[in-house]
């Protein structure tokens, strides 16, 4: 069993003790309807002493001992809940007489209980059998080259192991030798291999296809992506959805509302000479087994843990029901362009020095100063100076290096100023003044503004390159538009998503191109961070619902501020996972559709699993005045047939796969 999964709730005490009480149930039937040792009506406060009526009244005490101390707990506390209310009815049944219905009671109750556990417990259980999936055994490379057999879960971080095809990869890691195609649809959902090679990023319980890998142990055995995802899901159940927390508080209410109802209905006819007292006493009876809240109460907690676990099968980590409900309401969307609606592996396209400044010495100054950020703009520009052999720092001294969000990077280099980045960042003075934001526009560009607007009419992104107070260079790099992006955004605006939104920092011209290509139905340029946070607080004021979807590192403060924010590619970053309110761990957006569908199903669901439990209950308990429904009818239908039909319809969310 892996670490925290739960025992089956068929191997319980509680287990035992129901299969018990049915088999002495269905003992005194056989008594009772096939041998013929049923006994005449019995008396007002008589227990039938038969051996029909005794075979009976074990079963009551054996079934109902799984709840008995429960609901004298609650008796004492004056709490009316389930227990009570169950403990109560078959005290009743046995005292008027009718050990039948109160072993019924007992044993269809506890049934019913044993069955929603086991329903909850295998779509809780679904995310420990993935853990499951991981191997047990690792070939470990020791340092003389030597292979030996480990169990998986003594890895760690820093050793290698050696994957061969068909093999299953034991650990978090990138790989240091080989290539292959390896089908990581255990955490990603997406069963198409994927080209790895040296570099490349594998996880653990993903499928080796069919070549050789020698793979370098990122994490530890017990800390690798399939366990953090484990761990949040579990975390996610045990959180109440909105919808839950107001079942709760109406539970408390409607509980004694009709407990209440059921005393009247046992003590009011027989005041006004309606009836026999014993017949309105089994009428209330039967009342207060309709007035048990359990399929109303379970009708949304095992909605949202199916939901919960059949996206995490699929690559999508939700943390939590609140938010599967929101995505599913959100009627606006707001999405980063570079990474989210582009592939984010710019290219420099255009080298264009200005003056008397060479192409390669400005590849090589932009190079010195970008190999000290991390943003895609600076891998891009580090990558083609090293392509075109411009990547030395031979000779530069670079100091004061600082970065600024949303404008570029900007140093010192051998005394002089130098800045990389938009049209707006100066360098930084020489007095030690911060740089920050400037309003030259292209103007500063003294007679080049031609080239720049060149490269921004064809949609791509200008990096302006400054020595002291004037340009000595233009850099233009393009982004490539996801192919499904287009079809993914048609997609939402059918299914409900009317308003959708292009947030980035890049250049205008770059920007409505992308927003052009996707349809976007308003672009916002040159954002900040900080921008892009006031622009999605102005979408969620505007809009009922609204998401953002980013990359969940650079964008997390973006995220932070929406409805809901959706990450992408959850699996290569461990932050996205911890911080995002939904994770695609597939660097995919046609799992965003998926994702939507998952909280929309699971919204109707637990609506109609509700409306169906209520509705239930108000037609028995109608019918139960009226003397229309039995005892064992009332738990039959309105507890265990009720709890069951809002139960497998929540499973139905198991079936939802991605398109």
């Amino acid at each position: 069993m892996t670490e925290n999964a739960r025992p089956s709730p068929w191997r319980t005490p509680e287990a035992a003790r129901t299969c018990v009480s049915g088999g002495l149930w269905a003992l005194g039937l056989v008594l009772v309807f096939v041998v013929g040792h049923g006994p005449d009506q019995a008396g007002w406060w008589r227990i039938r002493t038969d051996a029909a009526g005794w075979v009976f009244l074990a079963s009551a005490l054996t079934g109902g001992w799984n709840f008995f101390p429960r609901g004298v707990r609650a008796a004492r506390s004056l709490r009316l809940d389930m227990n009570f209310l169950m403990t109560a009815a078959i005290t009743g049944a046995v005292l008027i007489g009718e050990p039948l219905e109160g072993a019924a009671i007992a044993f269809l109750f506890s049934l019913a209980e044993l069955l929603e556990s086991s329903a909850v417990a295998r779509a809780r259980n679904s995310i420990d059998a993935l853990l499951r999936l991981a191997p047990e055994v690792a070939t470990l490379v020791a340092d003389d080259g030597s292979e030996r057999t480990v169990p998986a879960s003594e890895l760690r971080a820093g050793q290698r192991v050696r994957v061969r095809p068909g093999e299953k990869v034991p650990i978090d890691g990138v790989v240091v030798e080989g290539q292959s195609g390896v089908n990581e649809a255990n955490v990603t959902g997406e069963s198409v291999p994927v080209a790895k090679g040296a570099g490349d990023r594998v996880f653990a319980s993903t499928l080796n296809a069919d070549g050789f890998l020698e793979i370098e142990a990122a994490t530890d055995a017990g800390d690798t992506t399939l366990h953090r995802i484990a761990r949040l899901v579990r975390e996610a159940q045990s959180r109440r959805s909105p919808t839950e927390q107001f079942v709760q508080r109406f539970a408390r209410y409607y509980t004694p509302a009709v407990t209440g109802v059921a005393v009247l209905v046992m003590a009011l006819p027989p005041l006004l000479g309606l009836g026999a007292g014993l017949m309105w006493f089994e009428r209330g009876l039967t009342l207060l087994v309709i007035a048990c809240p359990c399929a109303l109460v379970i009708a949304t907690p095992v909605t949202i843990v199916s939901a919960l676990t059949s996206a995490a099968r699929h690559g999508v980590l939700i943390r939590g029901g609140e938010y599967v409900e929101s995505l599913g309401a959100t009627c606006a969307i707001a999405f980063d362009k570079t990474g989210t609606l582009t592939l984010g592996e710019l290219e420099v396209t255009d080298v264009v020095p200005l003056g008397d400044m060479s192409g390669d010495v400005l590849l090589q100054l932009a190079a010195a100063l970008e190999r000290r950020s991390e943003h895609p703009i600076a891998e891009a520009i580090v990558r083609h100076a090293s392509v075109h052999g411009a990547d030395r720092e031979d000779g530069w001294w670079v100091e004061e290096f600082r970065a600024h969000p949303g404008l570029g990077v900007t140093a010192t280099v051998d005394g002089d100023r130098v800045a990389v980045g938009t049209i707006d960042l100066r360098p930084p003075a020489v007095d030690g003044e911060v740089p920050g934001a400037g309003t030259a526009g292209t103007g500063m560009l003294d007679g080049f503004g031609e080239h720049f607007d060149a490269l921004e009419r064809a949609g791509k992104t200008v990096v302006v390159v400054s020595r002291g107070d004037a340009p000595i260079g233009l850099i233009g790099l393009a982004d490539t538009l996801r192919p499904e992006a287009p079809s993914v955004l048609a997609r939402l605006r059918n299914e409900g998503v009317h308003h959708q939104i292009l947030l980035t920092g890049d250049q205008p011209h770059a920007a409505r191109a992308i927003g052009e290509a996707v349809r976007a139905d308003e672009v916002r340029a040159r954002l900040k961070p900080e921008g892009k946070v006031q622009a999605v607080r102005e979408i969620v004021g505007a809009h009922r619902g609204a998401a953002m979807v980013g990359d969940g590192v650079n964008d997390a403060p973006a995220l932070a501020a929406a409805d809901v924010g959706i990450a992408m590619g959850g699996a290569g970053s461990p932050a996205t996972i911890e911080t995002a309110d939904i994770a695609l761990m597939a660097d995919d957006l046609n799992m965003l559709p998926y994702a939507r569908r998952v909280s929309q199903l699971a919204r109707r669901l637990v609506r109609f699993n509700i409306a169906f439990a209520l509705g239930v209950k108000a037609i028995l308990a109608i019918g139960a005045v009226g003397g229309f429904v039995s005892l064992i009818v009332a738990v039959l239908v309105g507890d265990m047939g009720a709890s069951l039909a809002v139960t497998l319809n929540a499973m139905r969310l198991a079936r939802l796969k991605p398109r």
